[in-house]
């Protein structure tokens, strides 16, 4: 019997990392900074034993009072598995951690708000739940970030239910607040009502799922959501249990069939599921379209080609108009939240936020429906907003 010699396995290659990305990630980009000096022994009296003991005798009698004797009262856990990273999909805790460590510095640069960045190991919904309600004493909020659908759903609403301090999972309320205020503005500038008009969302993951909510919500009345095999309706036998409720509650005409159905005489279309639309789809919607390609960095339709067929289009990306993201929702919401002693983020909050930022833009135009992400009015006006609700 001839033996066939098995071929070695070719070794990994090693990634380049050369260059000005990693340059200004080198060392991570956050660090622990004491708020209350330590100069001599009576400082460290103060601050550590013995005296400490009296703040911790005094929050077990009143929890409460740990919102204005430690650091809870401004800091954030923002919580991932890594299962659903930007545009990278599952490439887990470790190398989501980046991402994490980005989001707070924009909660800390936006508005002032520390957040430490918590990577677990993918786990079942319950495991996730119970490690982070574990961890929740610690901080002052939750903010879920990067967790696949559907799992999402329910983690978020079993924190929900649990806990007593702001959850929110900015993937879906996030980017849904920054796309209604958006849309508010575009409304505006083609001379029409939110109520009366036709909008197709293109992906029924977390994002898709909450704009349609909050659109519902704030008066649209026509709302199609499609998936990738199509339209989302009641007469499908293969939705799962998230796209239930969606087909329950948009799609009031009826419509069935593919994503190229729901857009003919279309007035909307929010993409959020990383596809790709043809321009001859996008040129079946109806005059003075809106087009929301959300998608980054590759738009399910490119910024130029729906601008030939749209009067208002908006993008993920930061080198085209209209840039739809996230961080004029969250580092605002969760100051608001935060100095307001929410014990968690209402629709009523969200809904406020969007008008929030929609209100910031003095005139819309088809090139400016949001505001600048720099805009320094943003995360005031949302925190004032959100606290109004609290």
């Amino acid at each position: 019997m001839t033996e066939h010699p098995v071929p070695p396995v070719p070794a990994p290659s090693q990634p380049d990392i050369s260059g000005p990305v990693f340059e200004a990630h080198e060392g991570g980009k956050l660090e622990s900074v004491p708020t209350k000096p330590l100069r001599d022994r009576a400082d460290l009296a103060l601050l550590y034993t013995p005296g400490v003991a009296d703040v911790c005798r005094a929050i077990a009698v009143d929890p409460s009072l740990s919102f204005r004797f430690t650091t809870r009262r401004n800091t954030v856990a923002v919580v991932t598995d890594g299962t659903a990273v930007l545009g990278l999909g599952d490439i887990g805790p470790v190398a989501a951690l980046p991402v994490m460590e980005g989001k707070a510095v924009l909660f800390k640069h936006f508005a002032g708000v520390d957040s430490v960045p918590v990577c677990l190991e993918t786990g079942t919904v319950e495991e996730i739940v119970e490690a982070v309600a574990r961890l929740a004493p610690t901080y002052g909020g939750i903010n879920l970030e990067d967790i696949s659908a559907p799992r999402c759903f329910a983690i978020e609403e079993q924190l929900k239910a649990r806990l007593d301090i702001p959850v929110f999972h900015d993937d879906q309320h996030g980017t849904a607040i920054v796309s209604l205020a958006a849309l508010i503005n575009a409304a505006k500038v083609v001379g029409r009502e939110l109520e009366t008009l036709r909008v197709v969302v293109s992906g029924a993951g977390a994002a898709g799922v909450a704009i349609a909510n909050i659109l519902i919500r704030r008066g649209v009345r026509d709302v199609v959501v499609c998936d990738s095999r199509g339209v989302v309706h009641s007469g499908r036998t293969d939705l799962a249990e998230h796209k239930v409720r969606v087909a329950a509650t948009t799609n009031p005409r009826g419509v069935t069939g593919v994503l190229a159905d729901a857009m003919v005489g279309a007035d909307v279309f929010i993409g959020v599921s990383g596809g790709s639309v043809p321009e001859a789809i996008v040129a079946t919607m109806s005059s003075d379209a809106i087009v929301f390609a959300l998608a980054n960095p590759d738009p399910e339709v490119h910024p130029e080609v729906a601008a030939r067929h749209a009067r208002v289009v908006a993008t993920g990306r930061s080198d085209y108009p209209n840039q739809i993201n996230n961080v004029l929702v969250f580092p605002g919401l969760f100051r608001g939240a935060l100095d307001s002693g929410a014990s968690g983020i209402t629709e009523a909050m969200k809904l406020a936020a969007a008008q929030a930022i929609a209100d910031l833009v003095e005139v819309p135009a088809a090139e400016l429906v949001v505001p600048s992400v720099f805009d320094e009015r943003v995360a005031p006006a949302v925190a004032a907003a959100v606290a109004a609700h609290a």
